[in-house]
Parts: structure tokens; sequence; C-alpha cells
């Protein structure tokens, strides 16, 4: 359904990477991403469309993600890019047109903004009892509904709702101290409940008729996923939901595998992907390389909307081995097999990052341990390659390993490794 509701979005992504990328005829002519004259008139000769319908798709393909504007040029977003070969990727480019269904279809103009915005923030409830009830309902009822709710929230700001009907159960008697804008922005909630489904139906969330609203299947998966969202929020086992990422991240390191995990999913659910993605790759930049390992382990919960800017941070040397595994995992690759997208030196600089971690947050045993994973097959063929990768924590790690090492002579060698590479000796 995901997939072909966004059918025609896509086309017209697809025409606009092709027609209007960078270099090519300007997309857009006013600073606001809205499609140019010429470009809609150009596409609807090109698609065999007319210009509305094509200006209705254009912005239909920018709240999905499908395509991406930047100053006057088009380019696809990674959604249109992973169209073919991930239904994920479809099924997130729809659920983000749900999520932006109030900028679907335009809000009634002789409506107050105030209005509006209560009618926004009041639906999240009218569709958990749309989905609840699992059939039509009412439009009556769902007025009511969204009456209440819109109580509620003038209640929580302490304004003095007032009913637009008396004989409504919900209505209140305003007290000496109301505001006299009150009883105006108050108007009759029926015309932007009809706005609101309208707008619904028209990405697919819902269906209306014969003075009933009934989800489609689409919208209810929608509103499950949302629900479960908040129940993962809620249920955030170490407690670390509301911090920064990097005290997320320490807050992690000891927990299990699925421990962690759970807690990201907890953490990632009270944000916005993108401000996640952000923070997380902020704090794998630190000096502190266990974080790094743990942030692209978050990253990878993220899952296909991070691809961009994991991307993004593969010229940076110190991030260059993660990101090039996490892609590698991202393109269906094997874990166990993902290293092999490395170069030598890139798993030499690795090792040593990974080693870093181990010296600063582990046991010496571990330290130890980790001398097995390097790929060299003699400890002076290690050192050797160590010593020319220029980890800004080389002495530090061949320092912690000769100390934790049981061998006396090899505990030696690295330490001389480690003098050579403080002196800048060979």
């Amino acid at each position: 359904m995901a997939r072909s509701g966004l059918a025609a979005a896509a086309r017209v992504a697809r025409w606009a990477d092709s027609a209007l990328g960078p270099g090519r005829d300007a997309a857009t002519a006013d600073g606001k991403a809205t499609l140019s004259d010429p470009s809609a008139e150009r596409a609807a000769a090109d698609l065999g469309l007319t210009p509305d319908q094509v200006r209705h798709d254009w912005d239909i393909a920018r709240l999905a993600g499908l395509i991406e504007v930047h100053g006057d040029s088009a380019r696809p977003g990674w959604r249109l890019r992973a169209w073919n070969r991930d239904d994920s990727a479809v099924l997130r480019g729809w659920v983000a047109l749900f999520d932006a269904w109030s900028l679907a279809t335009p809000e009634p103009a002789e409506e107050e903004a105030a209005a509006v915005a209560e009618v926004v923030s009041a639906m999240p409830q009218v569709l958990s009892f749309l989905q609840l009830s699992a059939g039509p309902v009412p439009v009556d009822q769902l007025l009511d509904l969204l009456r209440q709710r819109v109580t509620e929230l003038r209640t929580e700001r302490c304004e003095v709702p007032y009913a637009a009907d008396a004989a409504s159960p919900t209505a209140l008697v305003p007290t000496a101290d109301a505001d006299p804008a009150e009883p105006a922005r108050d108007a009759e909630l029926a015309p932007l409940l009809d706005w609101a489904l309208h707008a619904l139906a028209s990405v697919g969330a819902l269906t209306c008729g014969a003075g009933q609203a009934t989800l489609t299947p689409l919208g209810s998966w929608a509103v499950w996923v949302k629900l479960e969202q908040i129940c993962v929020a809620a249920q955030s086992p170490a407690g670390n939901i509301e911090q920064a990422a990097e005290d997320m991240l320490r807050g992690c390191a000891q927990l299990r595998p699925n421990a962690a995990r759970s807690e990201y999913r907890a953490w990632l659910a009270a944000r916005t992907v993108g401000g996640a993605v952000t923070e997380l790759l902020v704090a794998s930049r630190g000096e502190d390389a266990l974080l790094r390992g743990l942030a692209f382990e978050a990253l990878r919960v993220v899952g296909a909307p991070a691809e961009p800017d994991v991307r993004a941070v593969v010229d940076e040397p110190a991030l260059r081995p993660y990101a090039l595994l996490w892609l590698a995992e991202h393109d269906g690759v094997d874990p166990e097999d993902a290293h092999e997208v490395l170069t030598r030196e890139e798993a030499t600089w690795l090792w040593v990052d990974t080693a870093a971690a181990v010296a600063d947050h582990g046991e010496a045993p571990m330290l130890v341990r980790h001398l097995e994973s390097a790929l060299q097959p003699t400890v002076p063929a290690l050192l050797d390659e160590v010593r020319a990768v220029g980890h800004p924590r080389t002495v530090q790690v061949l320092v912690a390993l000769a100390a934790a090492h049981p061998d006396p002579a090899l505990a030696k060698a690295v330490r001389r490794a480690a003098f050579q590479v403080h002196t800048g000796g060979s």
C-alpha cells in the first residue's frame, strides 16, 4: 500500500533527479522549495500530467523524503535511492508523509492559527481511538473526543475552556477573569475536524464516508507503531532516555548487547531521527574510543535513515573504519565478513582504536586477548604496522599492552616500540 500510494510521487522525484539536479534547470524560484512554473510545465509535458498534478506529487515527494531541495536544485533523498531494494525505506517514507499530514492539505483559511494548532495537537488521541476501535467510527463521536482533548490542552495551559456548544457535557462556565478573546478561539471544531480527516485521507491513513471514518490498514499500522514507540520510550531499562548521547552511551557501556540495544531503541524513540544521528556522530568524534564504537552500534539500531550521515563521515580518518563497516553491513554483507571492506591500514587503525577503548575501560586480560585478534601473523609485524598507521593513542596502547602482557620478552619489545613512537625513532 505504501509503495502504490507513493508511486506517483516517486515518479516525479525520479524526473526531478534527472532534470533538476545540480547544474541543470532550477527547481524552484521562491526559495521555499515550491516547484517553479517552468519546471512544473516541463514535468507535465514529460510525464503526461497536468501542472497541478505535478505540483501535488512534488509536494508529496518532499514530505516523504523522496526528493530534497537545496537552493534551487533537487537531489534524490535516501528513500528514493533505496526504493527498489528496501521496502522499509518505502514504509519510512510513508510514515514521514503521515507525520506531515497537516501540511499535505491546506488548512482552512478562515480558521485561526491557534485553533488549527490545537486540533493538530489533539489528533493523535483521535487516531488512537480510531485504531483501538478497529472499524468505522461516527464522525460525531470523533468530534466529541476532539472537543474533550482540546479542553484538556487548554486546561494544561491554564486557559479557561469555553465550549461552542453550551449543551455539551464538556462545556464550562468562564470565570470573571476569562480572556475576552477566548470565545473567538473556541470556534466550532467541526470544520477543523473535517479538514483533519480529509488531510489524513489524502495521505492514505483513513477513509471518510457516510458520516464515518475508518483507518486504512496502513494507517492502523502507523498509529500502532507510534504507540509502540511511546511504550518503548517509557520503558528505558537503564534510565538513560533523557541523557545526551555521550552520557547515554557511557550508561550503556556496562550493559549486555541486548540490553544496550533496548536502551538505544528507547533513547531513539524519544528523538527525531536526524537529531539523534547528529548527536551520536558528535559523540563518536570525541577522544574516548569506547564511545566511538558504541555510537556506531546505536547507529545500527537506527538503520537506513542514518545512511546519508554515515556515508558523509567516510572521509574522516577517525570514523572511516567504523563507517565503512556500518555501510557494508547496511548493504547486506555478513557482519563476520564486513571487515574485508577495510584496507590493511584501516584495519590496523581500527585495532589500535579498539585497543585504546579496552585500555581505558577494560581489564588487562582483555587487552592481551585483543592482541590475538590482530591481522598481522607476528607481533613484530603488528608493531611495525601499528607504528606506521599514526593513531594518536598508539603510545598509550603499546604502554598498556606491555604492562599487561605476561611474557617479559614480548612486553620488552612492545615497550621499545612505544618508546620509538614517542621519540619519533625507528
